[in-house]
């Protein structure tokens, strides 16, 4: 029996250098309106596929952290509207995101559906360019809400291989149940000679509770505040500050507040063992009366405006995934699945208000090297020694982030 980095270098070898080519592909099966999210769809599906032919090995070998999946297309006949004629596709360490995937729960048919229905056609386009970080980085949703495609850079392709034997030995002892980023996929794709990076995580917050409210926070204070520009946008994402001035609390029952500080103890410490730091607990805010009160005006609303409908309103695509994921059982108003919105608690019953929080921590792959030295030296210049600068070690990093954090639990 052939071992798992056998196979995988099977898969990297049979696809390196292999041209597809179609026979008149008219039908328009790809409607983003960025070519990047055609290649990937396509790439995705093309992927699974190939995935789905080849044995599950009884366990991973070091060569699949190192193995990849790569195919070329050349097709005059794509409609160019939809998709281009020449790119490039390549997935990262294919059976080791397949072991992940499956250890977070999820079935590759189920993602590969997800994602290749991501823009089912322009009219039920969801978040095709959701935000845009700092560091330029762009964000899309799937179209049921469950999975972040962001664009990353070259850098954290290498940090990503860097971590990521070490990284699925922490999800198999953990059994998946973390605060960490489900990383469930990496791919380069290249359309008219440019090189795009990407990554799929599970979404932190949920494919059907709205969030209010939304803050990222590290631990410290210094210009730890949402900008003028932030807290114009319609769904801003504050910080430290922010979350200490507006009196915010995290209203959890003792069991919850045990198993969640549990998590996030593992995890930071796993995260100063690989000298990783800067990244943040992301945390969004459901308010379960305010969404049952905009139901209730929504439905109103729609009772008003049914005379006038002609018939031509769009609905939800009957075999889109969020139909399926909405029809397996009728929700009350701030219930939750917890097998899809994993990382998501209830308030608890003393809470003043009732709401569900999401709460992950986000952004893991800076490796505190000589740039982060650096800055770090020169905050503490500036700021003085005590200031509670973001750039610290990752040991002091990973302690002061905890302490914080079970700070703002009530």
């Amino acid at each position: 029996m052939a071992s798992a980095g056998g196979i995988a270098a099977v898969i990297a070898s049979k696809t390196k250098t292999k041209k597809k080519h179609f026979v008149a592909q008219k039908v328009k099966l790809f409607r983003a309106s960025d070519p990047l999210l055609s290649v990937l769809m396509w790439g995705v599906n093309h992927s699974i596929n190939e995935l789905s032919h080849v044995q599950i090995p009884i366990m991973l070998m070091p060569d699949d952290f190192k193995a990849y999946s790569k195919i070329k297309v050349d097709n005059h006949l794509f409609n160019k509207e939809n998709m281009p004629s020449h790119f490039k596709f390549k997935e990262y360490c294919p059976l080791v995101f397949r072991n992940l995937r499956e250890r977070f729960g999820i079935d590759d048919q189920d993602f590969s559906c997800t994602i290749f229905t991501m823009f089912f056609n322009h009219f039920y386009l969801v978040a095709c360019f959701e935000a845009q970080g700092r560091s330029g980085a762009r964000f899309h949703t799937s179209y049921d809400k469950r999975y972040v495609i962001k664009t990353i850079s070259s850098e954290d392709v290498a940090e990503m291989h860097n971590i990521l034997k070490k990284y699925h030995q922490f999800i198999v002892e953990c059994h998946g149940n973390t605060l960490l980023p489900q990383f469930l996929g990496m791919y380069r794709l290249t359309v008219d000679g440019d090189e795009t990076y990407m990554i799929v995580t599970r979404n932190v917050f949920s494919h059907r509770l709205s969030v209010y409210k939304k803050y990222d926070l590290k631990g410290s204070t210094v210009a730890r505040e949402a900008s003028d520009k932030e807290k114009a946008k319609e769904l801003p994402t504050y910080k430290d500050n922010d979350f200490i001035n507006d009196g915010q609390k995290i209203h959890i029952d003792g069991e919850n507040k045990k198993m969640f500080l549990e998590k996030l103890r593992k995890d930071v410490e796993f995260l100063a063992q690989l000298k990783l730091m800067d990244y943040s607990l992301l945390v969004g805010i459901h308010d379960v009366e305010r969404a049952e009160q905009e139901e209730v005006e929504s439905e109103d609303n729609e009772v008003e405006e049914e005379g006038e409908s002609d018939g031509g309103g769009i609905g939800t695509p009957p075999d889109s995934p969020s139909n399926t994921l909405d029809s397996n059982k009728p929700l009350c108003p701030g219930e939750f699945d917890p097998s899809i919105d994993v990382y998501a608690i209830k308030s608890n019953e003393g809470a003043p208000r009732k709401e569900v929080y999401f709460m992950a921590i986000i952004d893991i792959l800076q490796h505190y090297d000589a740039k982060k030295k650096a800055a770090h030296a020169a905050k503490t210049v500036k700021h003085g020694a005590g200031a509670e600068i973001s750039t610290v070690n990752p040991e002091q990093y990973s302690k002061r982030f905890y302490d914080f954090i079970t700070t703002i639990l009530s």
